[in-house]
């Protein structure tokens, strides 16, 4: 569906399609001060995605529920913006909060495709046609089942799903061993607290992590005060501070596969 015109301010932006992808910078290298860098590289465009997802969520009301928190959602626009990918993967789309910010980050970056799976598909009445335009394919079922469908060159991968360790295991056994290594990686509802729950898709993940050595980054408020701290004093700096979401938990990870 197109949304209202006041929403979609895409004709003022300046798409940097002509920018060579990038292929380094992978995001076992993510620090609070690497990613700071990036709110201050690309204010100007967040700030404009901000204000369309603020109204689009204004507009939409209770017919939109977004999971992603700000923190999260930006950091993934931000990512998107820096490694240019040719093929991102989306698991898990619900509403399409999430879908909206990534088809966002192709938009501005003039290039990329978006590949999402869900078992609902809520998200096609969400997702602006502005948005979605030839960048985008929903595919609608069990993830599980649908493996082959999931593009072996994929430049990104991003999880928010069940998060049961059940589906955890599922994706670090099956879905995990099918992408390419350096493969940026990012997954949702990971740490709610200081430690991840027992018997969740976080223990079963943060585990697998640890016993491969692979490190991440987490904003979550939880786990993680000082880096919302750092990043909301740079968010401030920029104009950035007033919040699209009143939320605060940002439980996401974000690593790079091996």
């Amino acid at each position: 569906m197109t949304v209202s015109q006041g929403v979609g301010s895409s004709a003022e932006r300046c798409v940097r399609g002509a920018s060579p992808r990038r292929s380094g910078s992978p995001l076992h290298d993510l620090t609070v001060d690497s990613v700071a860098a990036l709110y201050r590289k690309y204010a100007k465009d967040l700030r404009l995605v901000r204000d369309e997802q603020r109204e689009f969520l204004t507009w939409r009301g209770s017919s939109m529920k977004a999971q992603l928190d700000d923190y999260e959602a930006e950091i993934t626009y931000l990512l998107l913006r820096e490694h240019r990918p040719e093929t991102v993967v989306e698991i898990g789309t619900f509403y399409g909060w999430s879908t909206m910010w990534i088809l966002s980050a192709l938009r501005d970056n003039g290039a990329g495709h978006l590949h999402s799976f869900d078992i609902v598909d809520r998200v096609l009445s969400n997702v602006p046609a502005e948005l979605s335009a030839d960048r985008w394919t929903f595919t609608k079922g069990d993830v599980k089942d649908r493996l082959d469908g999931i593009p072996a060159a994929t430049d990104y991968l991003f999880i928010d799903a069940d998060h049961g360790a059940r589906f955890a295991r599922w994706y670090v056994e099956n879905l995990f061993p099918k992408m390419r290594a350096g493969t940026p990686t990012s997954v949702h509802d990971v740490f709610h607290g200081r430690r991840t729950k027992p018997f969740s898709e976080g223990s079963v993940l943060v585990k697998w992590l640890a016993e491969r050595s692979i490190p991440y980054f987490t904003p979550s408020a939880a786990k993680a005060p000082e880096v919302i701290e750092h990043l909301a004093g740079t968010k401030e700096r920029l104009g950035l501070g007033v919040p699209v979401r009143t939320s605060g938990h940002n439980p996401m990870v974000f690593f790079t596969l091996r």
